[in-house]
């Protein structure tokens, strides 16, 4: 199948206006090497590891959520080339959908949401709000870490948690902590917890389920998507995050 037909079906699925503005130049097509495809691989990441398994497949086309290259480079580390070379010697084309693959219907906060279980879920900015049934902290915490399968860690005692806002990735920043509580939300999922934000938060349980478990679920539901729409081979490629116990704050 051609890429550039390939690549219609994707900005199709997310089109990369949707993303956020430090994407800029590092959402679509990022390694085109015009190569018919005949198998494609799915990831979260474009690692070495990935990499190394998308030509151990046979795969021509490895679509990830996040970039290879995410920022600027004028020095090329050994990781990095030990990739490209994988890439290029291999004859591996890369596509990124980050963003917009996140704010888009059906996509990483879209699944993330239907992961946990959320009724009438609702747009909470690029995450969801939904409801559950009532609940404390540590039972949310509990669930989250079962429907995700991942270790958690949370912070915030709540006797009886309702509403939750999602949002697969870093969503730890105050701008959507306020769309939490502004949404009248009890309880937010995400990654990447720092200390600046426990320090000042006073109202809301944070469950902290890793970067890796809040949106690889997106992918693999990409994954699935790709194999309905695309009369071509579909293979994802899963990676461990490497964490093995539940840990609380």
């Amino acid at each position: 199948m051609e890429l550039k037909k390939i690549v219609e079906i994707l900005e199709e699925i997310a089109p990369p206006e949707l993303s956020e503005d430090f994407d800029e130049g590092r959402i679509g097509l990022i390694l085109n090497l015009e190569n018919d495809v005949k198998k494609i691989a799915v990831a979260l990441d474009a690692n070495t590891y990935v990499l190394e398994k998308a030509s151990e497949i046979g795969a021509d086309l490895l679509i990830t959520h996040h970039t290879l290259i995410f920022r600027p480079v004028n020095i090329i580390s050994k990781p990095l080339a030990a990739s490209l070379k994988l890439a290029l010697n291999n004859g591996i084309s890369l596509y990124s959908m980050h963003t917009n693959y996140d704010r888009v219907k059906g996509g990483v906060n879209d699944v993330l949401a239907a992961r946990l279980r959320l009724r009438n879920v609702e747009e909470a900015g690029m995450g969801r709000i939904g409801e559950v049934y009532p609940c404390s902290s540590a039972e949310m915490a509990a669930r989250v870490s079962e429907c995700l399968k991942t270790p958690v860690m949370y912070a915030g005692e709540k006797e009886e948690i309702r509403r939750v806002m999602v949002y697969g990735g870093s969503g730890f920043r105050n701008e959507y902590l306020q769309i939490a509580r502004e949404r009248g939300a009890e309880a937010f999922v995400s990654s990447e917890l720092k200390h600046e934000v426990l320090r000042s938060n006073g109202d809301l349980c944070l469950i902290d389920a890793t970067h890796y478990a809040t949106e690889n679920p997106g992918m693999e539901a990409l994954c699935l998507r790709l194999r309905e729409l695309l009369d071509i081979e579909v293979e994802f490629i899963e990676q461990s995050s490497g964490l093995k116990t539940i840990m609380r704050v």
